[in-house]
């Protein structure tokens, strides 16, 4: 079977570089064009890149020579491919216009950017929990007057490292939720290289994360209703995102309280049989376990754990009983692969298994 040709629009950044990592062998799809901005546009992708490749693995060698194209040609990259996917640096009205630009050229765009999660049409997905929103799809897909078109995104990063330990209490009652992210310095697109001031050092603020953690899960967890997403009423989500000196790694302190406590046994076998439809479809991406739980006090550790199932398994630990809330726990996703690049790209993966390509 032929693999479907797709585009990476912004793959000169830290995650345009993650999505060529994770596309470079993959069995659905072939990168046929890569994409970023003007001052590229023209050179071979490993000329624009220059110093700036942040990988820990080589740049793949199928894409050092490929001429990097003009992001606002959208002609030329369309011809080149048959979807894409974009991580692209600029303004969020600049993005929320260029995506829409690509869907109604009849091209879909899968996208790591934060410019349309809040569009009532378009499907939000962490593909575990709430694949059932891709049905919106065609009634973005008729507000936009396209037949093959659309736009499909990715929460932010943070909400990936508790949002799935989450989910699956949910038909406990979730009342109120306190959390506390530690994320790591790659969430800014940047290496210890290029910030050194993050060395030894904490920063108790990240610009607009607080109210993405607080308000991404409930669009997660919402529901269709007239061809839009409706968010959750509750629970009610307080947090607190701090930026720590690590390279790779969201982790989460989390605290819940339930409506109907359930036993620290019955939250244990509910992490454990957790599953969705990347599993049942056995997708490239998909981690065999999408919770894996640890008993060590100690765990899970950023850079122990981030990598499970090549980064795209969530880990949760120091499950216990607390004294103001029912239950504490901590939780860990890695920031750039389940929870950017590798997140769409699994995205993406159910997209062409459940047909929305063709």
């Amino acid at each position: 079977m032929s693999k479907m040709k797709v585009g990476v629009i912004g793959a000169t950044g830290m995650v345009g570089q993650r999505f060529l990592t994770l596309l470079a062998d993959h069995p659905y799809f072939e990168v046929s064009v890569l994409a970023a901005s003007a001052r590229s546009a023209g050179k071979s992708y490993e000329e624009a890149v220059g110093e700036r490749w942040k990988m820990s693995v080589p740049m793949p060698e199928q894409f050092k020579n490929m001429v990097v194209v003009d992001a606002a040609n959208i002609a030329e990259v369309g011809e080149k491919c048959s979807f894409v996917f974009c991580a692209v640096d600029m303004k969020k009205e600049e993005i929320r216009a260029l995506e829409e630009a690509y869907a109604k050229a009849e091209i879909p765009v899968v996208s790591n950017n934060s410019a349309h999660r809040w569009t009532p049409d378009v499907p939000m997905v962490i593909p575990e929990i709430n694949d059932a929103h891709l049905e919106v799809i065609e009634a973005q897909r008729k507000r936009l007057g396209t037949k093959r078109g659309f736009i499909a995104v990715k929460p932010n990063c943070s909400i990936q490292s508790y949002v799935p330990a989450l989910t699956p209490l949910r038909k406990y009652g979730i009342k109120e939720v306190v959390a506390t992210t530690y994320q790591a310095i790659s969430g800014a697109g940047k290496t210890f290289r290029e910030w050194p001031e993050m060395i030894d050092n904490v920063i108790p603020y990240i610009g607009g994360e607080e109210e993405k953690s607080e308000q991404e899960p409930l669009r997660v967890w919402g529901k269709v209703e007239n061809g839009e997403i409706v968010k959750a009423d509750a629970p009610l989500i307080t947090t607190q995102c701090i930026r720590v000196p690590v390279t790779d790694g969201h982790t989460a302190a989390v605290f819940v309280r339930f409506e109907n406590k359930p036993s620290k046994e019955e939250i244990l076998e509910a992490w454990k049989n957790f599953s969705g439809k990347p599993q049942q479809l056995k997708l490239p991406h998909a981690p065999e376990q999408f919770i894996t739980y640890f008993e060590e006090d100690n765990r899970p550790q950023a850079k122990l754990d981030r990598d499970i199932y090549g980064g795209m398994g969530v880990t949760v630990g120091r499950l216990r009983e607390d004294t103001l809330f029912d239950y504490k726990f901590v939780g860990l996703s890695h920031n750039t692969l389940r929870g950017a690049a590798g997140g769409a790209v699994l995205i993406a993966e159910l997209l062409y298994r459940e047909g929305y390509f063709n």
